[in-house]
């Protein structure tokens, strides 16, 4: 069985911070060797209520991580443990 993807990423289709994002999570996600996921607001009353408004979210081991934007330097220590 295989684990769970440690990053989650939320967003909605044609949101650009959202490709941003995306691309942020793959490209350290792959150098890390960490599964990931998106998972769309749309649709999902509870997360379009929530989100909505900060779209792209990340979520890290389950945690908030981010909202906006993603720093991959930031990305990365909270995979890695770094300070």
């Amino acid at each position: 069985m295989s684990e769970p993807p440690r990053v989650l990423l939320l967003g909605r289709p044609g949101c650009h911070l959202c490709d941003d994002a995306r691309a942020i999570v793959e490209a350290v996600c792959a150098e890390l060797g960490v599964g990931w996921e998106e998972r769309s607001i749309v649709g999902d009353a509870e997360l379009e209520r929530r989100y909505g408004e900060q779209i792209p979210v990340t979520f890290v081991d389950g945690a908030q991580h981010d909202f906006w934007r993603v720093d991959a330097d930031r990305l990365r220590r909270a995979l890695t443990g770094a300070l």
